[in-house]
């Protein structure tokens, strides 16, 4: 540790955790990146192992997989150990202690989360250290492992989400010629049951290192379990080696069905595999070939994977029966594919919501709003590209009748009336559940809370199946789809004219800024204690590292140039 600071201070380097250059950090990674991915789709796999190594040993991948770790939304829950990195000196630290030398993998912490259906889900949490290690490891798998991945798998993907996999399943199933069968599948119990020794032999990474992952053993309730088999759930890594375990699902589907039954399965048959993490849909113009050929062929490749199909869950159903997929309901009324929010999740969101209101009765009508708008939008956003809007209606009525319960409880001696009159404020030409709040200056505000009959519907631009953003051939499409998509994205107005201003890159590190992946700020250059005005001219983007960066050693950001319109 004390050779790496020496060297930093050395070469003008960076000598503390604020003054590291996250410019020439993420340019570094990046290059290396598109260097591995380069190799594996010429199939160069030694030059892929050798320039893997490489970035796994540089001091730059090591930073960067300490700011992952410490970014993200787990960075206040410990391993076994109890240890944080929650200030910059341990952060940089933290650096030099990620090197294989001596390296063993502690045993996790087994929590317990609660599921929609009553029961529990296992989570499996890694030290600090195990986690960082994780994210450096990813860091040089990411780029070979998406050079392999299915077109139609979209979970845990950069630029992929739900939405994607939502609109590819409306492009198959909604003509009139299209597949009406599917294969509604559900693996039991995936991250627990995969096979060790299956994915040691597939994962192109050290195998000594996975193993000790895979073998480290889980603390639960006091007590040290072996670990035979699956993957820790609440593991950074886990993701992508989840996706490992299932590529080749799609293709290999495809591959069969051409090579022996010498069907063009998207042509003729009309088979096609739609997937996000471990659940998938298979589409099929019968239910025959699906019960005698399709079925069979997946069981036997997730058997060799340690995986099977829970036989309670996994069903073939017709596409007017319909089928609950990712929060949706997917059926045909008349011929017309309907997509909406499924009853399930819609009464998973109803009861969050009523239980934020049934634990908020003696808190102020603006703390009240606070709480509920952030889970509204997300909600209601979630499902702005399907057929919403009565969805939208019901559970705003269920809403106002939760709220109206609330007031009555709050003031026993008063009438209905009086609470609508009381808490219903005027707005425009209605009237809203309101409070009154404070801005940043401490000026009384009126607030309202969020409708979400008032979501307009967007339809969602599904990526192309073949994008692959460690490509350069893609860098032209990468760049357009992520304009398109922060344009659609939780922001508001204002905050995406900040960004487009910016060319969609931090104000004070010029990289990209990655809402999913890094979060942000909207940060005041003239502070508002010292007169600064809420005008986009005083404001810029950063990313939440560089806002710290800039408060820790007081340096001053430059005035974006102005979009048109600003």
């Amino acid at each position: 540790m004390e050779n790496i600071r020496k060297d930093a201070a050395s070469s003008s380097g960076p000598t503390d955790w604020h003054s590291i250059d996250w410019k020439h950090v993420m340019r570094f990674v990046g290059k290396m990146q598109l260097r591995i991915a380069q190799a594996e789709l010429v199939k160069d796999f030694r030059r892929v192992t050798r320039l893997q190594r490489s970035l796994i040993r540089s001091w730059q991948a090591k930073a960067l997989a300490v700011r992952k770790v410490t970014e993200n939304q787990g960075k206040r829950t410990s391993g076994i150990d109890r240890v944080l990195w929650d200030t910059p000196e341990k952060k940089w630290n933290a650096i030099g202690c990620l090197h294989l030398k001596g390296y063993r993998a502690r045993p996790l912490r087994r929590v317990w989360i609660p599921k929609a259906n009553g029961k529990e889900r296992p989570l499996g949490i890694p030290t600090m250290r195990d986690r960082a290690m994780q994210a450096l490891f990813l860091l040089a798998l990411e780029p070979a492992t998406e050079c392999s991945s299915d077109p139609n798998s979209y979970g845990f993907r950069k630029r992929r989400s739900t939405h994607d996999a939502r609109s590819q399943l409306f492009s198959v199933l909604s003509r009139k010629v299209s597949a009406v069968w599917v294969l509604d599948a559900d693996i039991a119990g995936f991250f627990d049951n995969i096979n060790h020794d299956w994915l040691l032999n597939h994962a192109h990474m050290s195998k000594v290192t996975l193993k000790k992952w895979l073998k480290s053993g889980v603390v639960d309730k006091g007590q040290l379990r072996r670990t035979e088999e699956g993957t820790p759930q609440g593991g950074i890594i886990s993701p992508l080696l989840a996706n490992i375990t299932l590529n080749s699902l799609e293709t290999g589907l495809a591959r069969y069905l051409r090579e022996t039954l010498g069907l063009k399965p998207a042509a003729s048959a009309k088979v096609n595999l739609v997937r996000y993490a471990d659940d998938f849909v298979v589409t099929c113009s019968s239910k025959e070939l699906l019960e005698t050929v399709v079925q069979p062929w997946i069981e036997e490749f997730l058997r060799e994977r340690g995986l099977t199909l829970s036989k309670e869950k996994t069903r073939i159903v017709h596409i007017d029966e319909g089928f609950d997929f990712l929060g949706w309901t997917f059926r045909k009324f008349q011929g017309t594919l309907l997509i909406k929010p499924s009853r399930k999740n819609a009464k998973a969101f109803y009861d969050k919501v009523k239980g934020i209101i049934a634990d908020s009765l003696a808190v102020p009508t603006s703390t009240l709003i606070q709480r509920l708008n952030p889970v509204l939008m997300g909600w209601a956003r979630y499902h702005q590209g399907v057929v919403a809007k009565e969805t939208f209606s019901k559970l705003d009525h269920l809403i106002y009748w939760r709220l109206m319960r609330w007031g009555l409880r709050r003031h026993s001696r008063k009438t209905s009336k009086w609470v609508y009159d009381h808490y219903w404020l005027g707005a425009g030409s209605r009237r809203q559940f309101g409070g009154r709040g404070v801005d940043r200056r401490g000026d009384a505000v009126r607030i309202h809370l969020y409708q979400l009959a008032d979501t307009k519907i967007v339809r969602h631009v599904k990526i192309k199946g073949d994008y692959n953003p460690f490509d350069p051939a893609w860098e032209v499409y990468g760049e357009r789809l992520r304009v398109d998509r922060m344009s659609q994205d939780i922001w508001d107005i204002q905050r995406f004219k900040l960004w487009a201003a910016q060319d969609g890159r931090c104000a004070h590190c010029q990289q990209e800024i990655d809402v999913a992946e890094d979060g942000w700020h909207d940060h005041h250059i003239e502070p508002v204690q010292l007169g600064g005005s809420d005008a986009l001219a005083n404001r810029v983007l950063l990313h939440p590292v560089c806002h710290r960066r800039i408060h820790a050693l007081g340096l001053e950001v430059a005035k974006p140039v102005p979009a048109r319109g600003l």
